[in-house]
């Protein structure tokens, strides 16, 4: 799946803050994620990425 700087996803597992929606902030080998409630930062490799991944929101 292709993902840019920007995109806004929804991750099958919620975030403890009540969030499931997250912004992309950096793409490569590894994904960086911020939360759109409480700005939390989380990087995980590419592949756990794609596995979370439920739908994306929105495409810059």
């Amino acid at each position: 799946m292709e993902y840019r700087l920007g995109d806004l996803v929804v991750l099958k597992k919620g975030h403890p803050c009540g969030s499931n929606e997250w912004e992309i902030i950096r793409v490569g080998a590894d994904i960086k994620v911020k939360c759109k409630k409480c700005g939390r930062l989380v990087m995980m490799p590419r592949r756990t990425f794609d596995k979370s991944v439920k739908k994306i929101i929105s495409e810059k």
